[in-house]
């Protein structure tokens, strides 16, 4: 099923396919407008997940799909649902898990994935080695490796699927990568010096894992990764760079993230940066109850640098 996958995301850059996959919000919206029932394009099968009729594709490309286990069909019908979607960045390809994600493994892209790789592409520093901390789709290590900011990059997540997908996105992107099954640092092993991470930030009341990111208002693992980061790199012998891209909840005008970050910033002694990257991401949340006192959800970028033992 692999190499059909590898197939099938090289034979849609063949056809020239592009898609920028948008907030679940606007999915929802335009998938409900008239005349979205049903695909009629490459696009609207691979990008909008619209269910479609296997005649759209032709035979060569719809049993490549089914090979490759990029849908299922609908009972009852005559049409088939896409279970795979494929959004580009730039020249780069992604494959992903179609909308909408359900799934306790689903893997996630959209545009906080652009805004965190265009983040660590204006600050990532050369790197002997990076990881990427619940890295999905493998996104910022992919971009970062394109860019030769580093020959070693490790590509980590809780999710096995999400690891699988990861893979053959480094290999459409040609960029070598090792992949660890890990809780944040845990299982991964060595000296780095660079992690980037882009974590779950949001109070899923599913607790799908690539969305829910525990605590109060969903800060709790941006804290974690934040916290063995710094441990780690304060015990490496050169040293290293964090850059953590996330979301913050504001209360009352003060950032949640922010003031669960000071201690373990203060407690480590660093020097960092912290900025609002966007003020107001996910705003259909705030419907939620865990949300009820949170006025908007900003993104954020945390940079940290800290010396090493040599």
């Amino acid at each position: 099923m692999l190499e059909k996958l590898l197939e099938l995301g090289e034979r849609l850059e063949a056809l020239g396919y592009r898609f920028t996959t948008v907030s679940p919000s606007a999915q929802r919206l335009v998938n409900a407008r008239p005349g979205t029932e049903q695909a009629r394009s490459l696009r609207d099968v691979f990008g909008w997940s619209r269910a479609f009729q296997p005649e759209l594709l032709g035979h060569e490309l719809f049993e490549l799909t089914v090979e490759a286990g990029g849908c299922t069909p609908i009972a009852d019908t005559d049409l088939w649902r896409p279970t795979l979607r494929f959004s580009t960045l730039g020249d780069l390809l992604f494959v992903h898990s179609a909308f909408p994600t359900v799934e306790p493994d689903s893997v996630f892209f959209g545009p906080d994935s652009v805004r965190f790789s265009a983040a660590i592409a204006r600050h990532a520093p050369a790197a002997r080695r990076i990881v990427d901390v619940g890295a999905g789709t493998g996104v910022g290590g992919i971009v970062l490796g394109t860019e030769r900011r580093s020959s070693s990059v490790v590509l980590a997540d809780v999710n096995p699927r999400a690891l699988r997908l990861a893979e053959v996105n480094a290999h459409w992107a040609g960029v070598p990568v090792e992949t660890v099954e890990s809780d944040v640092l845990a299982a991964v092993a060595g000296e780095f010096d660079l992690v980037i991470a882009n974590p779950p930030f949001l109070r899923d009341r599913a607790a799908r894992a690539y969305r829910h990111g525990g605590g109060r208002h969903g800060e709790g693992l941006a804290v974690r990764i934040a916290a063995q980061s710094l441990a780690r790199l304060a015990q490496s012998r050169t040293g290293g760079t964090l850059l953590l891209y996330s979301g913050a909840a504001i209360v009352e005008g003060e950032d949640q993230l922010l003031s669960a970050l000071r201690p373990v910033l203060e407690a480590a002694r660093v020097p960092f940066s912290y900025e609002e990257l966007d003020p107001d991401i996910f705003s259909d949340e705030l419907a939620e109850p865990a949300y009820a006192e949170v006025e908007r959800i900003a993104a954020v970028f945390l940079q940290v640098r800290v010396a090493g033992t040599g």
